[in-house]
């Protein structure tokens, strides 16, 4: 049995040099996000030494990405979601439009893609992480402020725009050479539609009697580990049905969150995920990691350059130009331009799809994977630009409030 080890030097390889990077972009005042992103190219097939089983770390990182779907339907807040909607909603919407109209540009007529890849590079470009985004406002105490209700409620329409966008993009995507018939492609896309609402009016409305009552009888038990498992299985097999259906975990996922967010044990369920959702999470980029050729730093820094500067200042102009029209006070539309400066965890979902659909090369996967990394390497610096134009004290209270008497 000559492979029978690896699983296990692949875990222990990821979590050991995981936490070891971690630390040290902890220390260095990065997101540990950094850390792990290294962790995979060290012990990825681009660099010298140990390489970790490329085959079965996808697959647990397919596990990342249910744990983090499941996680984001646990904390997601329509409540919420509605006191900023005015701005969050057309804002968000408006951005991805903006980024993803700036990626196709360079990709078409500097880079020499396809419209459908450099549309897609666009689009993976246009979304935020919000791991990035709650570390910094917590950071910065406006958590629970009103500017960090409208940035968060900003990523979570985004989340929703990619949670539907990973369904509907198999279908849309095509192989190269295929013949589009648009009469037979809006019926499959409408029908698509149909199912996916009727799945969500049944999780939402079935599920949501079903699951509390099996929650609360597994809680009955006074197991903590059933209940753990219970939770685990709900996310787990909600997820895979949902595959079944639409090829999506990442839907089944969130809506198993969301309804079990409503229910008066919504909040246990959420304590008992998270080390789990932590523990995948990071093999989940550390995975990722795995899929960047470092190389593509200095064979093409131009167009390392150019998807740099749609995240870093496509994206932050586009925010500060939307904020301000809305009539946002100075504070707050920095803070919002400076959350969006980065993207993430559905950045890389939204690549590993496109490269698995045919529509993006390995080249093009590498530009958004040296634009994440870099991004969120210098996210914590864009703060600090804005703070020195105006973005924190005096216009922001250390509560993250909006502070009228000097904003």
């Amino acid at each position: 049995m000559p492979h029978a080890d690896n699983l296990i030097s692949t875990l222990v390889a990821a979590f050991v040099l995981a936490f070891a990077f971690g630390m040290i972009a902890n220390r260095l005042k990065l997101s540990p996000l950094v850390g792990y992103l290294i962790a995979g190219i060290l012990v990825g097939p681009y660099t010298i030494g140990f390489v970790a089983d490329t085959t079965l770390a996808p697959q647990l990182a397919e596990i990342g990405v249910i744990l983090l779907m499941f996680g984001v339907g646990l904390h997601f807040s329509p409540a919420d979601l509605m006191k900023v909607r005015k701005v969050a909603v057309p804002g968000a919407l408006v951005q991805i439009a903006s980024a993803t109209g700036m990626g196709w540009l360079l990709g078409r007529f500097a880079l020499g893609m396809s419209d459908v890849e450099a549309l897609l590079m666009g689009f993976a470009l246009s979304v935020a992480s919000t791991v990035v985004l709650m570390k910094a406002l917590e950071e910065r105490r406006q958590n629970k402020g009103e500017v960090g209700r409208i940035a968060v409620g900003w990523l979570i329409v985004e989340d929703l725009v990619i949670v539907l966008a990973l369904v509907m993009l198999p279908m849309i995507v095509l192989p190269a050479g295929s013949v589009i018939d648009p009469g037979a492609l809006g019926l499959n896309v409408g029908w698509t539609l149909v199912k996916v609402a009727a799945f969500v009016a049944a999780m939402l409305f079935v599920g949501g009697r079903v699951l509390p009552w099996v929650l609360v009888r597994i809680a009955h038990t006074r197991s903590r580990e059933l209940f753990t498992l219970g939770v685990l299985a709900i996310a787990l097999g909600i997820a895979w049905i949902a595959y079944q259906l639409f090829h999506s975990f990442a839907l089944g996922a969130f809506l198993a969150g969301l309804v079990l967010n409503g229910t008066p044990l919504g909040h246990n369920a959420a304590e008992r995920s998270l080390p789990l959702r932590d523990a995948f999470a990071v093999l989940f980029f550390v995975s990722v990691g795995m899929l960047f050729d470092p190389t593509i730093l200095w064979r093409e820094p131009l167009a390392v350059l150019g998807v740099l500067a749609i995240v870093l200042v496509g994206k932050t102009v586009a925010a500060l130009a939307i904020t301000s029209a809305f009539r946002l006070d100075r504070a707050t539309s920095l803070t919002v331009g400076a959350s969006l400066a980065q993207v993430g965890e559905f950045s890389f979902i939204l690549a590993a799809l496109g490269m698995s659909l045919g529509a993006l090369t390995q080249g093009t996967h590498a530009l958004i994977l040296a634009a994440a990394l870099l991004s969120i390497s210098l996210n914590p610096f864009v703060f600090l630009i804005m703070d020195r134009l105006g973005g924190n004290p005096p216009g922001v209270r250390q509560d993250g409030e909006i502070n009228p008497a000097t904003a």
